[in-house]
Order: C-alpha cells, then structure tokens, then sequence
C-alpha cells in the first residue's frame, strides 16, 4: 500500500522542496541544498527538505534572539497563555492531518498516532497554566538592618531543541510547551528523518499569534545540530535521542556552559512477578516493548520472569506478538508499522541476528515479514527472545527496535541487582498483586520512572527523565518549567 498523492495532506502536495522556517518565513538554505525524506511504509521520498548548515543555524538562533529581547519579552503571562491556549485548538483542529504526516514519515500506524491528540492538547493546555502560575518568593535573612530579599523567576533565553524521529509532533510540543510558557524563543533541529510535522507546526504557532523569531524549525543533518549545541548564542539545549549524541552536546555546550537537558537511551527492566495479573502482565509486557514497533527510549526491553511462570510467560507473549498485524501505517488495521528508515531496519535486524549467534532463541519473530503488502518498507515482525542471558549483547544494548530478551530471576534481591546492573536508568516496570513488592521493588531500582501494573504511561503534570547514561534534566510537570528558568536574588536596604 502506498499513499498516492491525493490521499496526502495539502501540506505534503506543495509542488516546492520544504523550507526552513525563521522569522516567521519560509526561506530556503543558505546553500541550497535538499535532501529526500521518506514514506517509510514503501521507502519512496515523500518530500525534498531544505538542509540547513551553520549559516542557516546562525540566521535562526538570530532571530530567537531578537524576538526574546523584542516583542516576546512584552507579551505579559496571560497573554502567553492566550496564545497557547489558541494554539491548542489549532492542534486539535489540525491533528488528523498532523498524525497521517508522522505515520507517513516514521511510520507509526495511523492508529497509534491519532491517539496523541489528546496528549498534545492536554500538554499545551497544562504549561498555559504555569505561564500564569510562575512565581519567586519573599525570603527572610540575617543581615545586619536586614534588607528586603526575595527572588524573580526569569526565562532562560534562547533554547536550541535537538529532536529524535520516533514522535516527531508529540516531541516538538513537549519541547515548545516550557518555552512558551516561560517566555523563552527555540530553534528546534528536528531528526532528518521525520523533519515534517514540526515544519506544519510552525505554520500553526503564528495562525495562533505567537511572534516571528519566538518557534524556528531548521532541518537538516547532523551538522546542524552540532551546529546548534555550539552556538554561544543558545542559552540551553533541551535533547532526547541516544546517549552517545547527547555526549557530544556535553562537550559542545561548554563554550557558553549552556544550560543543558538530555533524555537519552534506555534499556530498561521490565519485572513479572509469579503473582501477577498474567492476562494484564502479558499484554503490558508485550507492548511495552512493541508499542511504536520498539522505538521508544523507555520501552521495556529485559523482561525479567519470576521463574515459577517464566516458561509459562514467554510463550504466551510469543502468541500475543504473533496475533499482532504488522502493516503499512495508514491501515487503520495495523498495530506494528515499519521502522522509521532503511538504517534502522539494518540495525535491528543485525541485533537480531547477534542473538542467535550468542545463543538466544527466538519464540517469536526474528525475520521480516513476506508479502506483496509490504514491499520496499522498511517492517519487521514483533520478536520475541528466550534462553537470554544478562552479559548478551541484546540484554544490555539499546536495539530500538521490536526486540525483547526475557530472562527468569528467583527473588527480589536477585532482580534487583539485575535490573540496576546496566548503564542506563530510565524507566522501569513492575507485574504484581502484592503491594509490598512494588513498593520495595520501587524504592530500589535506579530509574527516572517506575510503572506497576501498567506501562508507557505518561501526563502533562507528572515528570519525566532518566538516571545514570539515561541523561538528566526532568520533562513534564512544574519541574520541567524550571529547567527553563533562572532564579534571581534582589536585595533592597530600605533604610
């Protein structure tokens, strides 16, 4: 199945390549040059994109500055959140269009990706009502005549957005939302490989009345991100993607000593308790980890089986990975889309092929899928991996992809240990009746979040982020406002 281009939104029909968007204008390259991205369900180009390098980097970080210092700074708090609120309908209104534009380009199902509608207005509507809420505080102190102290909350600055493609407009909202509401401006580098929907989000900022200069997109390639970390006129870079990239950034913002926030890699535990819930357990542990066909930073890679009902376990989540339809993302049928690129699906499928090699054996999947359906795309079944052990390199490596490694454990000390044995420290889950286990196993594991009896779950209010090579930095609730904030002291003698 391809999209023919009638069944393309009117935004993906332009007869042009796709600009990059400063100022509130479109505008090409400083170089000219384009490169192709794809529909990743039959690996035809969708679009031609404006690839941006240094210059263009430069010409956006300018304009956040400007608009920072100049008619932003005069927007006053509810007037930010007027505008956010009007870009919360226009989200709403736009969002079937913005969903077919991620399903075509990363290839979500078209299924998974319209349920971000409400994630993506609730998320707008939550940090319209810190832009109202932010608040310093009167604070007494000993000083001789003891002057007047308190403190003022002010914006960062200028934020550089550096974006992975696994969600690309649910990501460039969750980074645009603190930048609105504090008063900050952006220059977001989508991934190269979903570049679309944030250009389309552009184009609603301003239908909303935010200012030119405040939201810029440059798309492009690694370059223009290192580009962006570098620029000593960017205040902070906001990042999610690997752990290795997120390195660079580390040393690229030392020349400002930028403020930084990363959410990076995970391999995170995924634990089943012998008293669980087994029809809950084994559809959360499955989707955990097929959700988004794997590629997601939190996703639930090692799942770790009380041995009791870890044979038992895993068939069962094989069966459940075999019922599940893996098909092009604009199916309504389909559960598991392809992966986002040619690249992804090699290196997912090497992972694959490395487990057999180090003795694993797939109880599910492990192959691509046959069939006329599914063509040039990039798709590969659900798989399913028994016979793992902790020192494997499908046990410890980040994969993102449809791959889990289980694993059966004894006791609680044991899994544990286990679990916190790994580089990373994202998220985490827990599969049991009893209350107790979940609160000793909670407090234990070395993790940003823990799950119990559900998975993948997120909110507006509740924060987000990762421990150890995880990154650090919080997203979502009051504390994400804060990563773009500075605080500020003022002392006032008033003798």
């Amino acid at each position: 199945m391809s999209a023919s281009n009638t069944e393309l939104p009117a935004f993906l029909r332009r007869p042009q390549a796709m600009q990059l968007f400063i100022d509130g204008r479109w505008t090409p390259a400083a170089s000219d040059r384009v490169f192709a991205t794809f529909n990743a369900s039959t690996g035809e180009v969708l679009a031609q994109v404006a690839e941006a390098d240094a210059q263009d980097v430069h010409r956006a970080v300018v304009a956040a500055r400007a608009a920072f210092e100049g008619p932003w700074s005069r927007f006053k708090p509810a007037e930010r959140q007027a505008v956010m609120l009007k870009l919360a309908e226009l989200v709403d209104r736009h969002y079937d269009e913005l969903a077919t534009i991620d399903s075509l380009n990363m290839g979500g199902p078209i299924s998974r990706t319209v349920l971000g509608r409400t994630r993506a207005v609730n998320l707008l509507r939550f940090y319209a009502g810190l832009a109202t809420s932010m608040t310093g505080s009167t604070i007494p102190n000993s000083q001789e005549g003891q002057p007047f102290s308190y403190t003022l909350k002010e914006p960062v600055g200028v934020v550089g957005a550096i974006n992975p493609w696994n969600g690309p407009i649910g990501l460039a909202i969750w980074k645009l939302c603190p930048v609105l509401a504090s008063g900050c401006t952006m220059v977001l580098k989508p991934a190269e490989q979903a570049p679309l929907s944030p250009l389309r989000l552009a184009e609603l900022c301003m239908e909303a009345g935010i200012p030119p200069g405040v939201f810029n997109v440059v798309t492009g390639m690694g370059d223009a991100g290192a580009a962006l970390a570098e620029h000593p006129g960017v205040d902070k870079i906001a990042f999610t993607g690997s752990t290795e990239v997120g390195q660079k950034i580390v040393r690229a913002s030392a020349g400002n000593l930028k403020r930084l926030s990363m959410e990076l890699g995970g391999k995170s535990a995924n634990i089943v308790f012998a008293d669980a819930d087994l029809e809950l357990a084994v559809r959360g542990a499955a989707m955990a980890v097929f959700g988004n066909s794997g590629q997601i930073c939190s996703a639930g890679t090692r799942l770790y089986v009380q041995r009791p009902i870890y044979d038992e376990f895993v068939e069962r989540v094989a069966a459940f990975a075999g019922t599940l339809r893996v098909g092009p993302s604009l199916d309504p049928q389909t559960q598991l889309g392809p992966l986002v690129s040619r690249e992804q699906l090699d290196r997912v499928m090497s992972y694959v092929s490395i487990g057999r090699e180090q003795g694993a054996r797939a109880a599910a999947g492990g192959s691509r899928p046959n069939g006329p359906q599914y063509g040039e795309g990039y798709f590969v079944q659900p798989t399913v991996f028994a016979d793992v052990h902790d020192d494997m390199r499908i046990a410890r490596e980040e994969i993102f992809g449809p791959v889990v490694a289980a694993m059966p454990f004894d006791d609680i000390n044991e899994v544990v240990r286990r679990a916190n044995d790994s580089a990373y420290g994202l998220a985490g889950g827990i599969w049991t009746r009893s209350l107790s286990t979940a609160h000793r196993v909670s407090t234990r594991v070395r993790t940003g979040t823990v799950w119990v009896n559900c998975y993948q779950v997120l909110d507006p209010a509740v924060p987000f982020g990762g421990y150890k090579m995880s990154g650090y930095g919080r997203e979502s609730g009051v504390e994400h406002m804060n990563e773009y904030l500075q605080t500020k002291a003022v002392w006032i003698r008033t003798e």
